[in-house]
């Protein structure tokens, strides 16, 4: 099953979706992320899901806002 991290701003709204094949590579990106953050509005998780459309129903609040594309 996929494994997706979000970066969602809590302020804007924005948010950035990177999905990964292996949760062990999708761990280890947030944990990355986490470590180079600087602003405290975005919140950096990772979620296990079958779909990105299942997790854009079940945490709908992650899309919410408009997405940004990858740095």
């Amino acid at each position: 099953m996929p494994s997706y991290v979000i970066e969602f701003n809590r302020r804007t709204r924005e948010r950035r979706v990177q999905e990964f094949h292996g949760h062990r590579e999708a761990m280890e990106c947030r944990l990355r992320l986490e470590a180079e953050r600087v602003d405290t509005d975005v919140e950096i998780v990772m979620l296990i899901s079958k779909s990105l459309e299942t997790l854009g129903r079940t945490h709908s609040r992650y899309f919410t806002g408009r997405e940004l594309t990858s740095a």
